[in-house]
């Protein structure tokens, strides 16, 4: 376009340039518009891409949660039923309940069982520093069991925790979740 206006131009020099200058520039590219915000596009291409993303990781965080408690409560099971299983070698008998705890475990003890400070007259243990607590409750509390020599099929009282037969030794969480 631009050998037109000037072939005009030189042909009709009264000719008024302003139409000129407007048809030259008909043929020149628009400046380039600086970029100051997304685009519809870019902004659906980027949710589809972090809904998909939500998609496929969020499912597996879901049971993160729930298997941590497990894999807590078959530890403090274990570590339980261990040192109840060595109180029984020290003391030829298992520890009892006394009022919503073992204290056997906890405290020294003497060859009959009864807790102390630590020292000559009370030799045995302590066998766990702390009770472990239920992590489906954040109880530490003991139940004994309603029926002794079998295993619980639900919730014993209120307190949570554990439950535990003082004639066999067993001890189970004491929480609805685990009987489901």
């Amino acid at each position: 376009m631009g050998h037109l206006c000037r072939f005009w131009r030189a042909k009709m020099p009264s000719l008024d340039h302003s139409i000129l200058e407007r048809v030259e520039s008909l043929g020149q590219a628009a400046p380039p518009r600086q970029k100051n915000a997304f685009t519809l596009i870019e902004v659906l291409i980027v949710v589809v891409i972090v809904a998909v993303l939500a998609g496929a990781t969020i499912p597996k965080f879901l049971g993160v949660a729930d298997d941590a408690k497990e894999s807590s409560l078959n530890h403090n099971l274990h570590v339980l039923e261990a040192q109840i299983g060595l109180y029984r070698q020290h003391h030829a008998g298992y520890p009892t309940v006394q009022g919503d705890a073992l204290p056997q475990l906890t405290s020294a003890t003497n060859s009959a069982g009864k807790t102390g400070p630590s020292g000559a007259d009370y030799p045995f243990g302590p066998y766990l520093l702390e009770s472990p607590m239920n992590p489906y409750d954040g109880s530490t509390k003991v139940t004994p069991v309603q029926l002794s020599g079998k295993r619980p099929t639900a919730v014993v009282g209120k307190l949570g925790g554990w439950q535990y037969d003082k004639d066999t030794g067993a001890i189970w969480p004491n929480h609805a979740e685990y009987y489901k």
